[in-house]
């Protein structure tokens, strides 16, 4: 089974709604961005790390707004699932921009970054929070690799319909929601996620705003 959850910040609780929500071994936890436990790069961040990699299920992220992209970057590439993530520790990964990923019979697309102008964002000082051109470029190739459809797509931040819907009042787009917006519209899929805008919110007929909830994948 794949469950998905929101922004976590570092926030270990999580895992207890994880439990909650009854994920069980082998199944899959992603988490849409703002994982926010490789900040500092210390022996206790490090301890924490070791911990989240030791559930018995994948445990999964894209990067978001509110990462230590430096210290990310310094992890491994490895194949999985049937693209690239780095490798964290155990069963901890994170999922490249652009990766099309087969999981539990499911094909999952991931896209992570999004702009720190906004109140949902802390960490301005990095210049990868939004993509660059061979990332977008690298995620179209992908896309159309497997005929322009996935059954979910997970990303931090939402296209530009969608994040308008959100707050209609709030007409700053960026280059990265036109592009998300362009996947919007040439993508089949069946559930997009996207973790952002810290709310528990679904969005017919098939957008999910999610924060704090930890719910199902399904058709």
């Amino acid at each position: 089974m794949i469950f998905i959850t929101g922004d976590v910040h570092g926030d270990k609780t999580r895992f207890q709604s994880a439990r909650k929500a009854r994920i069980k071994k082998r199944d899959t936890l992603i988490i849409c961005g703002d994982f926010g436990f490789i900040w500092e790069g210390g022996k206790k961040e490090k301890k924490i790390l070791k911990w989240i990699g030791k559930r018995r299920y994948h445990v999964l992220f894209v990067d978001g707004c509110n990462e230590n992209h430096k210290l990310i970057n310094e992890y491994e590439w490895v194949d999985f699932c049937g693209s690239k993530a780095r490798k964290i520790s155990g069963n901890l990964y994170c999922l490249m921009r652009g990766g099309v990923y087969t999981i539990d019979d499911k094909k999952v697309f991931a896209f992570g970054g999004g702009d720190a102008s906004d109140e949902f964002s802390q960490k301005k000082n990095d210049d990868e929070l939004l993509p660059s051109v061979q990332e977008m470029q690298g995620a179209s190739t992908n896309l159309v690799a497997c005929g322009d459809e996935v059954d979910i797509i997970i990303t931090h931040d939402a296209p530009e319909k969608i994040r308008s819907f959100i707050d209609m009042n709030n007409n700053e787009m960026n280059y990265l929601h036109t592009f998300l917006e362009d996947i919007r519209q040439t993508v089949k899929f069946k559930q997009w996620y996207f973790g952002k805008y810290h709310s528990n919110k679904k969005i017919p007929p098939c957008y999910n705003m999610i924060f704090t909830d930890v719910v199902k994948y399904k058709d």
